[in-house]
């Protein structure tokens, strides 16, 4: 946690660092001036403000002001003589966090601060869950049985641990969202929060809004100044989902914050700062959006500083029983109905199927069956037709006879409720289609 002191009394700037500084994790600043304080405030990031409200040569509310306007999350906390407290109390309602009288002691100090990092451990807690709502990300197992995969997720969660720019290439539905969520938990940015932009899903304008907010009058209906998702996500990270579909007119003001970690609301003109790490995803070749003058090339470069591409399920299909039985374990319990799970046959149909929509279509599908299936083993017959057919057999084409009869011995079996009732309709006894069966298994 950044902690920046400002006192014109150097005994009391000491005693506070000293409180301060016992805390624990915390990187501790001094300012003697309002115009030291702007200084630093310039070059670093800060997380809390110890603020004397009486400087020598300033007025601290003004100071107070113009550091709230260049960080909206920033907590200021105001060290005021007993004589000022209901200027104090005024200040809290122009956007301070709280105040302590002078003089003061080191618990009081470490008690405010306390509640700043419970306040905004719940803040970010509560804007991380509505992100991960409104993505709708799947929860997937991240391990695999692939080594081509596995390369990805190595670089990826090395790549974690840093604070550079990440671009996630792959096509829809690869678990790019999860992949992101997965490598800011592993950052030192975990205990911020995720905050998710889906690109496509507004239009320009109100994507712009979104993403940085805007000031109060701005437009009709703006009546107070709001703060956007880069904001929320101070401290934290930013996911971009499908940053190709970015309007140019916002890609620049993306590239500004990259570069200088500043942006300014919508409807105002003064900057303001936010300390966040970005991933973006995108399924498009972005090179080639570059080459058509649709994406910048100088923000593709910025953001492409570390990259790497997710494979299609297709591509590590062995994963597929292990990610299924995880969705069917989720869907059952949300459904109220007893663990299901996937059927030999309904397993290989679903090996040999081409899974366009890669591990959202696998969810969507297996969510299905979780419902319209009558018992506990999912079957061919409780998967859409798409992936029966995927592994039809063919009548005239390279099969042999012993492959066409045991399929269709075992479509007959999986529509039966019984292994007798299949006999009669097989035409054949009991006793012949157990030994069949038995041989198949």
């Amino acid at each position: 946690m950044r902690i920046l002191i400002v006192d014109d009394e150097k005994n009391i700037r000491m005693a506070l660092a000293s409180a301060v500084e016992s805390i624990g994790n915390t990187t501790v600043t001094l300012a003697s001036t309002g115009a030291a304080a702007l200084k630093e405030f310039k070059s670093i990031a800060f997380d809390i403000v110890l603020l004397d409200l009486r400087l020598s040569q300033e007025n601290g509310l003004d100071l107070m002001e113009e550091m709230l306007r260049i960080s909206p999350r920033l907590a200021v906390i105001l060290v005021t003589a007993n004589s000022s407290i209901e200027t104090a109390v005024e200040a809290m309602r122009r956007g301070a966090f709280d105040y302590v009288s002078k003089p003061c002691t080191p618990d009081q100090i470490r008690h405010v601060i306390a509640r700043v990092k419970s306040t905004r451990k719940l803040e970010n807690r509560v804007a991380e869950l509505e992100s991960r709502i409104e993505s709708e990300s799947p929860e997937i197992d991240l391990t695999t049985q692939s080594s081509a995969l596995q390369k990805v997720l190595d670089v990826a969660f090395k790549a974690a641990e840093s604070e550079a720019s990440i671009l996630i290439l792959g096509e829809t539905g690869t678990g790019k969202s999860v992949l992101s969520h997965a490598i800011h938990k592993r950052s030192p940015r975990a205990s911020s929060a995720f905050i998710t932009v889906s690109c496509p899903s507004l239009s320009r304008d109100l994507l712009e809004n979104e993403l940085f907010g805007h000031a109060k009058g701005a437009f009709t209906g703006a009546h107070t100044d709001t703060i956007g998702k880069v904001a929320s996500a101070d401290g934290g990270t930013l996911f971009l989902d499908e940053i190709g579909e970015l309007p140019l007119e916002i890609q620049a003001r993306l590239l500004r914050l990259l570069q200088e970690r500043e942006y300014e609301r919508v409807g105002e003109t003064k900057s303001h700062r936010s300390n966040v790490r970005v991933i973006a995803a995108t399924n498009r070749n972005l090179k080639e959006e570059v080459a058509a003058g649709k994406f910048r090339e100088d923000l593709y470069y910025r953001l492409n500083v570390i990259s790497f591409t997710l494979p299609p399920l297709r591509d590590h299909i062995d994963d597929l029983e292990n990610l299924a039985a995880v969705h069917l374990k989720n869907f059952s319990s949300h459904s109220g109905k007893k663990a299901k799970w996937l059927s030999p046959l309904a397993l290989d149909q679903m090996r040999k199927y081409h899974w366009p929509g890669n591990l959202r279509e696998l969810r969507n599908i297996l969510e299905r069956a979780v419902i319209l299936s009558s018992g506990e083993e999912i079957t061919p017959a409780d998967l859409i037709e798409k992936i029966q057919d995927s592994s039809e057999i063919q009548i005239g084409g390279k099969t042999t006879l012993e492959e066409i009869k045991n399929e269709h011995i075992r479509r007959v079996v999986e529509s039966s409720k019984t292994l007798k009732e299949a006999a009669v309709h097989l035409g054949i006894d009991s006793a012949t289609l157990y030994r069949i069966r038995a041989k198949q298994n």
